[in-house]
């Protein structure tokens, strides 16, 4: 197979068509498109469907460009490392992270990865959603209690937990009264939380009167006393500490457990490596505490 053509169909994939490859790669669209014919015709497959506006990858192109995507990056990246006669972290390194640590700790940690690694140019973006990583050209995703998956390896770097929190001028409700509460969204439909408190387990009715998108908006409006909250402790822990709020309970259920995920396939680049150890440094027990302190006030 001639590696030269599969890495510019490899280009022209990425880019989603043969004109945005070309402005990009700054190769001409006449050469990609030779190229991409020359290796359909070799593997007697049509890679693209052809027609429209849109340039769309088939079913046996997609298959070969999730399977050599990576191997080509990394084909990359050993060459440019041997050829500056060691694995110094540079290049662009992208990062998909969920919205609450983009929010509260991703900015400082950004930064701080930055001054320690300058020839590495540093991208995150924030979401909630499962990425696609190949497809979306991630070399790194940040999600929580993420659910399996065969295509990808990771490793926890932080546990958190959940508790019930309120205002101290917000009275524990009496015994089978709902209590006001502020929730994440409108699609969170429980009716009561069950909570642990000095190990003994009580249910807690709640009327929410306030739904958010935001677990930052949840806070401010708990501190405003509108209702109590369910929230990582990682996000009230300095709350807790001065007394703007009170911990009514440890909500019951799975731990909060937030985990680096990479394609299982691909062997990890110096930046994804220097990424990594740089948040064990920082999280080195991987506990709300170390979390707290990054999120600060």
């Amino acid at each position: 197979m001639d590696l030269l053509a599969l890495a510019d169909f490899n280009l022209v994939a990425r880019h989603g068509g043969f004109g945005k490859a070309s402005r990009a790669s700054g190769r001409p669209k006449a050469t990609l498109s030779r190229r991409v014919a020359a290796l359909e015709s070799s593997l007697d497959l049509r890679l693209f469907e052809r027609g429209g506006r849109d340039l769309k990858l088939t079913q046996e192109g997609r298959a070969l460009f999730e399977r050599t995507g990576a191997l080509l990056t990394d084909l990359d990246e050993t060459a440019a490392a041997i050829a500056s006669g060691g694995d110094t972290p540079k290049g662009r390194l992208r990062i998909s992270a969920p919205l609450l640590i983009s929010q509260t700790a991703m900015g400082k940690l950004a930064a701080a990865f930055a001054l320690k690694f300058p020839e590495v140019r540093l991208e995150v973006t924030t979401e909630d959603r499962a990425v696609d990583m190949v497809e979306e050209g991630y070399d790194l995703v940040i999600r929580v209690n993420p659910d399996p998956d065969e295509s990808l390896v990771g490793r926890i770097f932080l546990r958190d937990r959940l508790v019930v929190v309120a205002s101290p001028g917000l009275a524990r409700p009496a015994k089978n009264r709902a209590v006001p509460a502020v929730v994440r969204s409108a699609t969170d439909g429980a009716s009561a939380w069950n909570i642990t408190m000095r190990d003994k387990k009580q249910c807690i009715e709640i009327d929410p009167v306030l739904h958010l998108s935001s677990l930052i908006m949840v806070r401010d409006a708990v501190r405003a006393g509108v209702g109590v909250g369910r929230l990582p402790v990682s996000l009230v822990t300095y709350d807790l500490a001065d007394g703007t709020l009170v911990h009514w309970g440890d909500v019951e259920g799975p731990e909060i457990t937030l985990w680096t995920l990479y394609p299982s396939r691909r062997l990890l680049s110096a930046r994804v490596n220097a990424f990594l150890k740089f948040l064990k440094e920082a999280f080195p027990k991987g506990t709300p505490d170390e979390l707290a302190i990054y999120i600060g006030r």
